[in-house]
């Protein structure tokens, strides 16, 4: 047999050297294909459930977040192991499966038993949900927000947070094997009505009062349409509040036919979240950062090779002044 390969190859040059000249560029074609990555992903089946709730201690977390979800979660097949963490404000439960069920069947059979946990937390205490489709070895793209010499008095760290969330992060989502993009750092901006107590008890109103009208007069309602001629007027009513002139104007109650604004019963002023900590970086004080996760399993050359053509396009849509500075990446190490 070996001889007879051999003569027919000695006979057919031709057809050989192509075969060959084939194979090489089949082989080269499938090594640029090959999903290459730093380190190996030894991550078991796991998916995390996660709960924020600012308002209540740990043990609260623990009593009326952590523990329904476990007992719920207990009854799924496949599951070999749950584990939590409660801590203020955040309930965190990882429960781990059988290799063989795969990725996506464990996240559906939570999704059906979140149902049934969300009905034995408390209203308002938060919404357990799942967390992305990613590992510990997930990080493959951090960047903090730096502002060039001569524009730090321009960019405050609250104005960096409100860049990196509506600028950078909506354009980045979106990249193929990219499944989220967080916000670590800055200053969440949002509006606050400081109430003062003394007003509030001379023109008789109450807390729950001032957060109805607050809630009530934030939205936009639809009306129908009204049909004339041969064109449809759709009619809306606009009320979302767009900036501190109209939280003031908002009626909060009626008496005696005048009408309690907010701006009479306290100071409305923009400020910010409830921090639960910062970043700092290069020993220049606090900065704003992004982390990009990739989907478990994803090639993470080609992912972060689309990051960074995505980053350089958003780079050109930043306010002047402004760069975004990668400084954990993979590319060189997979190289």
């Amino acid at each position: 047999m070996v001889e007879g390969i051999i003569s027919f190859s000695i006979k057919n040059k031709l057809i050989i050297l192509l075969f060959v000249v084939g194979l090489i560029v089949w082989g080269i074609y499938s090594l640029t294909q090959v999903p290459l990555g730093t380190v190996p992903d030894i991550t078991n089946n796991q998916v995390q459930v996660i709960t924020t709730s600012r308002n209540l201690a740990t043990e609260d977390i623990e009593q009326f977040i952590t523990f329904p979800i476990e007992l719920e979660m207990g009854n799924i097949p496949g599951v070999k192991e749950i584990r939590s963490i409660s801590k203020f404000g955040l309930s965190v439960v990882t429960i781990i499966f059988d290799d063989n069920l795969g990725t996506y069947l464990p996240r559906q059979l939570i999704a059906e038993k979140l149902q049934s946990a969300q009905s034995m937390i408390p209203e308002a205490y938060g919404t357990p949900e799942m967390g992305p489709i990613s590992t510990g070895l997930g990080e493959i793209y951090q960047y903090v927000l730096d502002v060039e010499p001569g524009y730090e008095s321009v960019y405050s760290t609250m104005d960096l947070r409100t860049i990196q969330d509506w600028i950078v992060r909506r354009q980045l989502i979106g990249i193929p094997g990219v499944v989220e993009v967080n916000t670590w750092g800055g200053f969440l901006k949002q509006y606050e009505v400081a109430v003062d107590p003394a007003k509030l008890s001379t023109v008789n109103v109450s807390i729950t009062e001032v957060f109805q009208a607050l809630e009530g007069n934030n939205e936009n309602i639809g009306g129908g349409y009204i049909e004339k001629y041969q064109e449809s007027y759709f009619v809306r009513g606009e009320g979302m509040i767009s900036n501190i002139n109209d939280i003031e104007n908002i009626v909060v109650k009626l008496n005696d036919n005048i009408p309690v604004l907010i701006r009479d019963i306290g100071e409305v002023k923009m400020g910010y979240a409830t921090r639960f900590g910062a970043i700092t970086a290069n020993g220049q004080g606090e900065k704003v950062l992004g982390q990009i996760m990739m989907l478990k399993g994803a090639n993470s050359g080609k992912v972060i090779r689309d990051v960074k053509d995505r980053v350089a396009e958003v780079q050109e849509t930043l306010p002047e002044g402004i760069v975004i500075n990668p400084f954990l990446e993979r590319t060189e190490l997979i190289n």
